[in-house]
């Protein structure tokens, strides 16, 4: 409004004309407030408040799957582009509902009518196919996208976003393009007992140092003489209980610690084996071998033990390996205190022969999924020979892990392998056993 114009109003015009444009401010805020500025849509906050207005509805997750994979191959530009198209894809389909973008590459859909369990799953089903393999066109290049969905069948609506979240990591971690949280079902108690294990964890390994490397005994197949003991990591809770790494390993790469286990095990099996002649192996992932601090740790524990000559590391899981130029960077500057390395369960998963010849390992373990059946297993036999003969004319030593019977020793023995480890000869302990 013109200056000339206001001044003309009355003192109750006036005030009626500010307390609108007061009004229309306060809007703004709100609407900012209530808005994703990415997508234009309804964020998390505005979901909080519709679903304190709503009795009866039905909440549905929409969840890109491997946004972050996505993002990072064509970056943050083209991931913005993917999230504002695929919320247009939603609002545009879902025109009878309410659709919101709540955090990340996390949709939600909210319908104002409640679905019975069956009515649901048709319409997941439904979803599932529109939303399936979605193209994108980003500057002549075409993006597929595909997202899992998640949805509660529960009889009450008392923590619906945890209900929906627990059936949507439910649907991802078995692969499902959807899922729905039933009442009957155990996810609350499974992500309690969840809870209360990662709580153990982190307090066994930040707080207590529970710890403690277990060494399983590898023996010369010419000798039958122990060579060298293999440190394996155990958890000891506050109760004394003994934990299996194949459970709380996940768990604490979940929460971030998984690196001071490895620095646990590496810095015990030093100070145990200052006082014992054997040589030792130490597990290492490839989250281990590109973690600095870890490398920093590991060089400094080498100059100064004076110990490296006794010491081999193994490269776990070598088919999660993302860069093999930084393992062989790695394993180039551990050799130079005298450090061997192993690839630890080859012949498993996708390991293959290409491995050995990029990183040009001292040991191939091979896995024990191959060498326990090879009493018995004629094609389990052709594939371990082809192993050992290849190992032997590249000049690298092998070992055969999960040796569990006379038997089995036996045919490994024949088949030339060099090493053994095994219940059969020993099973891990937090003692070294000599003979």
């Amino acid at each position: 409004m013109q200056e000339h114009a206001y001044k003309e109003l009355s003192a109750s015009e006036k005030i009626h004309l500010l307390t609108r444009e007061l009004e229309l401010v306060q809007q703004n805020l709100v609407d900012q407030f209530y808005t994703d500025p990415l997508t234009r849509l309804p964020n998390l906050y505005k979901l909080r408040h519709d679903l304190e207005e709503e009795n009866d509805f039905t909440f549905v997750l929409a969840n890109i799957d491997n946004f972050k994979l996505l993002n990072d191959f064509y970056g943050f530009v083209v991931g913005d582009f993917i999230l504002e198209s695929f919320a247009k894809s939603l609002k545009e389909s879902l025109q009878g509902a309410s659709v919101y973008r709540i955090a990340g590459d996390e949709f939600a859909i909210l319908i104002k009518n409640r679905m019975d369990f069956y009515y649901l799953k048709e319409y997941l089903e439904e979803l599932s196919k529109t939303f399936n393999h979605l193209k994108y066109a980003y500057a002549q290049t075409e993006i597929y996208v595909d997202c899992t969905l998640s949805s509660s069948a529960s009889t009450s609506h008392h923590d619906i976003f945890s209900k929906v979240n627990m059936a949507l990591k439910y649907a991802k971690k078995h692969q499902l393009k959807y899922w729905i949280y039933e009442d009957r079902m155990n996810f609350t108690q499974e992500y309690e007992r969840n809870l209360k294990y990662a709580t153990k964890v982190r307090k066994a390994i930040v707080e207590c140092s529970g710890i403690v490397p277990y060494f399983q005994p590898i023996i010369d197949n010419q000798t039958n003489e122990i060579v060298k003991y293999e440190a394996l990591s155990r958890l000891v809770d506050e109760k004394g209980m003994i934990h299996n790494p194949n459970h709380f390993i996940p768990i604490a790469k979940t929460i971030k610690v998984y690196d001071k286990i490895t620095m646990t095990v590496i810095e015990k099996s030093f100070e145990i084996f200052k006082e014992h002649p054997f040589d030792f192996s130490i597990n290492l992932s490839f989250e281990d071998i590109i973690n600095e601090a870890m490398y920093d740790f590991i060089i400094h524990k080498l100059s100064t033990s004076k110990m490296g000559h006794r010491v081999t590391f193994e490269l776990l899981e070598s088919e999660k390996v993302q860069d093999f130029n930084k393992v062989k960077h790695f394993f180039h500057e551990i050799k130079r205190y005298g450090v061997k390395v192993a690839i630890d369960d080859f012949g498993s998963g996708f390991s293959n022969f290409s491995y050995v010849i990029k990183l040009k390992p001292d040991f191939i373990k091979i896995d024990g999924s191959l060498i326990k059946e090879i009493d018995r297993d004629k094609n389990a036999q052709i594939v371990v020979e082809t192993i050992v003969d290849f190992s032997k004319k590249l000049g690298i030593k092998t070992v055969a892990e999960f040796v569990h019977s006379s038997t089995v020793l036996s045919m490994v023995k024949q088949l030339g392998i060099d090493y053994s480890q095994g219940y059969y000869i020993d099973m891990p302990s937090p003692i070294l056993s000599t003979h």
